[in-house]
């Protein structure tokens, strides 16, 4: 059994693989638009205008894959009750992650020295994901 985190962007989809790309050297797998589709949308699954939104893409940050979409295009992203957790190999790459996912975006715990890691913060992204950055201690 797998489980991956499916992330819909509400219309910020593939703004936010660019910045995930650029911040976290993701991975493009694939992507298709809603006109890429092979049969027809159903009748109110797709804003009028929305046809060239991501419908469904896959990317890799290390080892794991997540999948995103821009949903029902609304421009109202809601990413609550989760995080996604990354582990840095090194306090360094902890640093550069952090730093990259916090640009635009809001700090919630400072990435600093706690009780069970030498490097630990939260922080949510531009896009509002809520992001938790750790070395193993």
């Amino acid at each position: 059994m797998v489980v991956q985190a499916y992330l819909f962007f509400d219309g910020r989809c593939e703004e936010a693989l660019g910045f995930y790309q650029r911040a976290l050297g993701a991975e493009l797998e694939m992507m298709m638009r809603f006109k890429e589709g092979p049969q027809p949308s159903s009748p109110g699954m797709v804003p009028p205008g929305s046809e060239d939104k991501v419908m469904h893409a896959s990317f890799r940050i290390g080892d794991t894959t997540v999948m995103a979409s821009d949903g029902r295009c609304l421009g109202k992203p809601n990413f609550q009750g989760f995080a996604l957790s990354i582990t840095a190999a090194d306090e360094a790459q902890a640093d550069r992650t952090f730093a990259a996912l916090a640009d635009g975006g809001q700090v919630q715990m400072p990435l600093g020295k706690t009780f069970f890691s030498p490097r630990f913060g939260m922080l949510t992204d531009r896009f509002g994901v809520s992001w938790m950055v750790i070395v193993r201690a």
